[in-house]
């Protein structure tokens, strides 16, 4: 039996090499869902996943990664999906309060360290296990624009041009990379293509409508809107008259 292996039981316990175990499980938990794409424009934002139903029983517009925390800021969930749904509940309530204090909409960037801080407590502490989920968070806030902050189990948090989570991660960030020059000025129609073409790049496949989420907010709105599956066909067309061209 390895020498590390007794240092795996418990999330406070350092192993002799200065790994905690109990955080690597869980990323690897977190990695083990669907892959999620953010993208950073000029005077928008977007978020794109993929959309899969467990059961052909099941209601399919029960089933999302993509959740709003304010009217303003949106949040693809990736990971196990019942630590994600209690994820956005703390979430929405750490952002409810914000706002109820200090009186105006919460950015962005103050619900992403709320939930970083959150996080980085549970790795601390052995009364509960972290959270097996990776956070994007969109939004475009009043004094910085358009923004993607990108939080891990671990509180982890940073502000991103582009980010992705899941399986793929970093297939999709060495995607995003090639993009990096251009995103600044992309509109929001070609923020959203940028992500899909991203997402459907590093997957290897062609999606319908119904197989991907997408969620959006642009600066003229402010308000996080999920895209219905119309929308998305319209912008799947586009980008197949754009590679046939």
């Amino acid at each position: 039996m390895s020498r590390d292996s007794n240092y795996d039981h418990h999330i406070s316990i350092f192993s002799p090499q200065g790994r905690l175990y109990q955080m690597e499980y869980a990323f690897k938990a977190a990695n083990s869902g669907l892959t999620g794409v953010a993208v950073r424009g000029k005077d928008s934002v977007c978020v794109v996943t993929q959309k899969k139903v467990p059961d052909r029983l099941m209601q399919p517009d029960s089933v999302t990664h993509l959740f709003a925390l304010t009217p303003k800021v949106g949040c693809c969930v990736t990971g196990v999906m019942a630590d994600s749904k209690a994820y956005v509940q703390r979430a929405r309530y750490e952002a409810g309060k914000w706002q109820f204090d200090n009186g105006y909409s919460t950015p962005t960037k103050v619900v992403a360290k709320r939930m970083a801080d959150i996080a980085q407590v549970n790795t601390q502490s052995a009364s509960m296990r972290p959270l097996a989920c990776m956070a994007l968070m969109i939004g475009v806030d009043d004094e910085t624009g358009p923004c993607v902050f990108k939080v891990d189990c671990a509180g982890h948090y940073l502000p991103f041009k582009a980010a992705a989570t899941g399986p793929k991660e970093q297939e999709a960030m060495n995607f995003l990379e090639k993009k990096v020059e251009d995103l600044p000025e992309y509109t929001q129609d070609q923020v959203i293509r940028c992500a899909i073409t991203c997402l459907g790049s590093v997957l290897g496949s062609d999606f319908r409508g119904s197989e991907i989420e997408v969620g959006t907010i642009a600066t003229t709105k402010g308000k996080f809107t999920v895209l219905t599956e119309e929308e998305i066909e319209a912008h799947l067309n586009s980008i197949a008259d754009d590679t046939d061209a």
